[in-house]
């Protein structure tokens, strides 16, 4: 089941998924920990390797082989490992000393890679590898967290117009869209529990490098939204926010 698509559109979202790990490096290296700020070249490289394993099965096309399978192989090898990583940052004290000293104000900033990630989404839709339910013309209304995340940033942090309050509402609100998103993609994906989209199902995901957004972008979302709520509700409500 290998697509090929324009080469600006797989330009567009290696330039995305680079700019997915800038961003989070840029948050490790503002950590209030010394210790965190240390590990950041080491994180890449890990990332890194991550990224360039998860091209290795896409390119030989390990994920679209025997795709009724179950549980499909991408969830096993590509999705399920950062779950697994993330879970195990939350419930160990060096993980969670790690996620605690991040910074707010970047993980916000962070989600401006959804803008880029939902016009991509629209161009795969044109192509015929995703359905339009995955767009913002379909179902899709996770744009709307990518085009807030810098004015929730700068109205919250730089002009301190707003507070933790509505900092927690927001993550809550966009944690939604993309729960929305994701669950609409896994239905739609030729998987033995599809649902939706039969004449025109989310192949992408199973293609170069576009495995790479539910194996790498959309767990850095996740990531980013789970570590501020659990800051937001850990150190209170008040409106003495640290950036």
């Amino acid at each position: 089941m290998t697509q090929s698509s324009p080469n600006y559109i797989m330009l567009t979202f290696g330039l995305t998924t680079i700019a997915t790990m800038f961003l989070f490096f840029w948050t490790v290296r503002k950590s209030r920990s010394e210790l965190t700020r240390k590990k950041g070249p080491i994180l890449i490289l890990a990332l890194t390797g991550w990224l360039l394993l998860q091209a290795i099965f896409t390119l030989k096309e390990f994920y679209t082989s025997e795709l009724m399978s179950f549980p499909p192989k991408i969830m096993v090898l590509g999705i399920l490992p950062p779950i697994l990583t993330i879970t195990l940052l939350f419930t160990s004290s060096k993980g969670r000393s790690f996620i605690d000293s991040l910074p707010l104000k970047n993980l916000t900033y962070l989600h401006t890679v959804r803008i880029p990630v939902e016009i991509l989404l629209y161009w795969l839709f044109l192509t015929g590898m995703v359905p339009e339910l995955m767009t913002f013309e379909g179902r899709n209304f996770d744009i709307l967290a990518g085009i807030t995340a810098p004015f929730m940033a700068y109205f919250v942090f730089e002009k301190k117009k707003l507070g933790r309050q509505t900092l927690l509402i927001w993550n809550f609100i966009c944690l939604g869209l993309l729960a929305n998103i994701v669950i609409n993609a896994l239905l739609s994906a030729p998987f033995p529990f599809q649902q939706f989209a039969f004449e025109q199902p989310n192949t992408a995901i199973l293609n170069f490098p576009f495995s790479w957004l539910p194996t790498f972008v959309v767990p850095m979302v996740l990531f980013g939204h789970l570590v501020s709520i659990r800051q937001l509700i850990k150190n209170g409500l008040n409106d003495n926010l640290e950036k």
